[in-house]
């Protein structure tokens, strides 16, 4: 889904000539049927493997590199390609920044900075804080890899969406990350100055247990639409569907 940073997070699904707008389903009753699939790189009907891509193009493209999850094995600014040096040098070489965030507990993050605040706001981040701003990924990669030793780097899903977050002092947090950083990004980090950004999302009802929608094994659901955090969907009866896992799935929605 794609969103737009309002109070709340103003939440979209975009088709090829069309959009629906996701917060104006609050309430109403969504069906969801699993017709087929369609590889985000070749746009073949193949099954997905991983991040919406088939096996192959999952192995090929360089939009699935290793790099996307460990940043820290960026090689662009050394001029090595791993899979297509051009792109590798466009998506790399340009600002990202590290980051802490509260989704579910404490956790470090890495974004480009072009994807602030979409990164935090798909995390289901309530409140989100620039550590620094360096001007590549491999610099954030290395300073994440550093502060995981004493940080999360992951979220814990069930308490996102139950909305289980501890109340914290993110200022007071990264004052106190400076004897972990890497010497290489140390001054990146006493010269970025930021605010916390909170988020709000628009969720009426958080759920108590959370029963995890699959539409391999479960094709067909129908539910009442009580929320949407992060990129999931909150339906009445407990049952949550992450949209962000089902990339290259096509679907048939209906409303009532």
């Amino acid at each position: 889904m794609q969103t737009e940073f309002a109070s709340p997070v103003q939440y979209y699904m975009v088709f090829e000539n069309n959009f629906l707008d996701v917060n104006a389903l609050l309430d109403k009753t969504i069906s969801i049927t699993h017709i087929g699939y369609e590889c985000l790189s070749c746009k073949l009907p193949v099954k997905i493997y991983r991040q919406g891509f088939c096996y192959d193009c999952f192995y090929r493209s360089a939009q699935a590199g290793e790099w996307i999850m460990k940043p820290e094995l960026s090689k662009a600014h050394l001029g090595i390609p791993d899979r297509d040096l051009e792109y590798e040098m466009k998506m790399q070489l340009q600002p990202h920044v590290v980051y802490l965030a509260l989704s579910s507990e404490l956790k470090v993050g890495v974004t480009r900075k072009s994807q602030v605040p979409t990164r935090w706001i798909d995390q289901g981040a309530v409140q989100a804080l620039s550590i620094m701003e360096v001007p590549n990924r491999y610099l954030a990669g290395i300073t994440e890899v550093a502060l995981k030793n004493h940080f999360s780097d992951k979220t814990n899903f069930r308490k996102m969406l139950q909305n289980q977050i501890p109340a914290l002092d993110l200022v007071y947090e990264k004052s106190k990350l400076g004897i972990y950083l890497p010497q290489e990004t140390l001054q990146y980090f006493q010269e970025t100055k930021a605010e916390i950004v909170h988020i709000d999302y628009p969720v009426l009802l958080y759920p108590t247990k959370i029963a995890s929608l699959n539409l391999d094994k479960t094709p067909y659901y129908a539910g009442k639409l009580k929320g949407i955090k992060g990129q999931y969907l909150i339906f009445e009866d407990q049952t949550v569907f992450n949209i962000r896992t089902y990339e290259g799935y096509r679907v048939k929605l209906e409303i009532t």
